[in-house]
């Protein structure tokens, strides 16, 4: 029974099988997968177990996807750091389920008038704040530090670290029956600050990418936002946007 419990989702399972046979020389770097059609029929597996199967090897760097083209093995061996997909809003789950968040501290704080810009919220409100470092299974070292707030109606979210791969704002949902409608992310270069450096572990004032991410309810309130400093050879960020080919 535990040996079912602790079995992994099948597109795993099946980006593994892709994985050794890369790593085996059976599909050579240049060289292109099979479509997913060709896949689904090897293993049996749905299409959308192959596309999220085949999307975990363009994650790690092994692949390239490209539409109309096909998918073409660019390495053996997975690119060090880790790289973040994103095409859809649930992509941040599966970001979530790849890696993990090990909290630090749990406070509450005042708002001042910087990060009430921030928050979208008064100075002298009274937010959760969470302090973690974020690792993925690939890495040793962690990819980013995250500061995590959340709106004082809500600070009384049950989280702890023995559930690393739930969504905080997931936790809300469940607890307060809250529903995020939005989320809306902003990136920018930044510098590591000492305090930072040494949770990291690496030099002070290196280069890094800065993310906010706000979730956001129906009522465009933010309910928490998430602020993330990843070192900048530790994380990349790749991004698809469909061209509306109906346009003229």
């Amino acid at each position: 029974m535990n040996s079912l419990l602790n079995q992994q989702p099948r597109y795993l399972q099946l980006a593994q099988t892709l994985i050794n046979e890369i790593r085996s020389g059976r599909y050579a770097v240049g060289a292109f997968l099979p479509t997913e059609f060709d896949l689904c029929d090897q293993f049996g597996a749905s299409r959308h177990t192959v596309r999220e199967a085949v999307r975990r090897l363009v994650q790690m760097g092994l692949v390239d996807r490209q539409p109309g083209v096909g998918t073409r093995v660019l390495a053996r061996e997975a690119v060090s750091g880790y790289q973040q997909v994103m095409g859809q809003l649930t992509d941040l789950h599966q970001y979530t389920a790849d890696t993990d968040l090990t909290l630090l501290s749990r406070d509450l704080i005042e708002v001042d008038e910087a990060l009430a810009k921030v928050l979208g919220a008064s100075r002298g409100e009274t937010w959760l704040h969470l302090s973690g470092l974020r690792r993925s299974s690939n890495e040793v070292e962690p990819i980013c530090i995250s500061d995590i707030y959340i709106h004082p109606a809500f600070r009384a979210v049950d989280v702890d670290n023995t559930d690393s791969h739930t969504p905080i704002y997931a936790r809300i949902e469940q607890q307060f029956g809250e529903h995020i409608a939005a989320v809306q992310q902003e990136i920018r270069a930044t510098l590591v600050t000492a305090a930072q450096a040494r949770r990291l572990n690496v030099q002070a004032r290196s280069p890094a990418l800065w993310i906010c991410r706000r979730y956001l309810n129906r009522r465009e309130e933010v309910v928490e936002a998430a602020i993330s400093v990843h070192p900048s050879e530790r994380f990349s960020y790749l991004e698809t946007f469909q061209r509306d080919w109906r346009a003229t």
